[in-house]
């Protein structure tokens, strides 16, 4: 699979949607353990969902951008900086740019709704790919899941 063979756009519609959720049950729970009834929270009902999709339709990959009130629980209060979270990708598209095109796909909705930075928890194995994205580290270390994570920031 090349890496112009799929595209990423907002999930708007219920199918582009329920293949972000998919996604996420492969990478999350089945793959990394994650209890389900902790993966989907009251948070993905407004939130902007992004999907990876290959050309023929199957989903690579999503993540979402929490804003407003629902980010600001998550990164001290700031209305003006986004929240990142839930990317991720299959096993079968790792290492074809499909996580970095999110990233930048979740920051520019981010920038569309005027805001001016952009927070996540990131999964400590994965904190290089973020900083080769511009994020860095900020507090310490905690556990979410059961898997160890840093906050990270990047100003848009």
């Amino acid at each position: 699979m090349s890496a112009e063979a799929y595209e990423v756009r907002v999930a708007e519609d219920p199918a582009d949607r329920e293949a972000c959720f998919a996604v996420r049950k492969d990478v999350f729970v089945r793959e990394q353990g994650v209890p389900e009834d902790i993966e989907y929270d009251a948070y993905d009902a407004g939130a902007v969902h992004v999907l990876a999709v290959r050309a023929d339709g199957v989903p690579l990959g999503t993540g979402r951008l929490l804003y407003g009130e629902a980010a600001a629980a998550k990164n001290g209060g700031d209305p003006a900086v986004g929240s990142l979270g839930r990317l991720a990708v299959t096993q079968a598209a790792r290492g074809l740019g499909v996580g970095a095109a999110l990233v930048r796909a979740i920051e520019e909705a981010a920038r569309a709704r005027g805001l001016t930075a952009v927070d996540l928890h990131a999964q400590t194995h994965a904190l290089g790919f973020y900083e080769r994205l511009g994020y860095e580290v900020y507090g310490p270390e905690f556990p979410d899941a059961g898997i160890p994570h840093r906050a990270m920031r990047r100003v848009l």
